[in-house]
């Protein structure tokens, strides 16, 4: 296995190979919860992959789906609805849902790589990272490059950011020989293939690696695609299976306490 790249930003400085636990480990608890949290943090996880809805009124919430309908007993889109409505809801029917407020205040040591799931999520987002000034342990991520260059325009180099659908095809097309602009980003978060194109290869790891990027993969459930993918050289794996990585990223030599 290739030695462990080493990078710049605070988020990742230090920290060598870094396991997610993937919405708090969602194979393992309910996902985005307190609880899932609290076991990710007892495993000796350092780093969550969380999501994060606004609601009506403006209120980040750490919840995946637009909707209530499918992980809660709760129903309605999350935007239509105010934040004591939403709180009434119960992530599979038992946890109740948490503010990104709370869970930053809640966990201060853990660093939270968090997908910003809709435009309406933006601006909140944006605020509630300069009031808490936490820019140290979060990752700001989307699948939006909009919402991305909006973040960064606004919160400057302190923030860590994950690259969108147009850095990915950069730093692809850079791996493999075409040049194009830099990538704007610090990591950049992967599926192991897209559209028929495997993005995660020993290449590609490289050569962002060169280029001060960390590629992080999700979401890898599987123990033999866990493995393959560390000897590989990625500098990070999200996973729903906490326990399981843990076992084998020390089995590999790469879990860090």
């Amino acid at each position: 296995m290739s030695a462990i790249a080493r990078f710049e930003h605070p988020y990742l400085a230090g920290h060598g190979f870094v396991c997610f636990a993937h919405r708090g480990g969602a194979a393992e608890a309910p996902e985005n919860s307190r609880r899932a949290f609290e076991r990710a943090q007892a495993l000796g996880y350092r780093f969550i992959e969380i999501d994060v809805q606004a609601t009506a009124d403006g209120t980040l919430i750490v919840f995946h789906d637009d909707t209530l309908d499918a992980t809660t007993d709760g129903e309605g889109a999350i935007s239509a609805l105010p934040l004591s409505e939403v709180r009434q809801a119960r992530i599979h029917g038992t946890e109740p849902i948490l503010t990104l407020e709370e869970a930053l205040a809640a966990f201060p040591e853990m660093r939270f790589n968090i997908d910003i799931k809709t435009d309406h999520a933006l601006a909140p987002t944006l605020a509630l990272m300069r009031r808490m000034s936490c820019f140290d342990r979060v990752c700001l991520a989307s699948f939006s490059d909009d919402r991305l260059r909006a973040v960064r325009h606004q919160l400057g180099p302190e923030v860590c950011s994950s690259a969108g659908p147009r850095d990915v095809t950069k730093l692809k097309f850079g791996s493999w020989g075409v040049p194009l602009l830099r990538a704007a980003a610090h990591c950049a978060q992967v599926p192991i293939a897209e559209f028929g194109i495997t993005i995660v290869t020993r290449r590609f790891v490289r050569y962002c690696n060169r280029r001060g990027v960390a590629v992080h993969v999700w979401t890898v459930n599987d123990e033999a695609e866990m493995r393959r993918l560390i000897r590989l050289g990625v500098n990070g794996l999200m996973t729903d299976r906490p326990t399981l990585l843990k076992k084998v990223a020390m089995e590999e030599g790469v879990w860090v306490d």
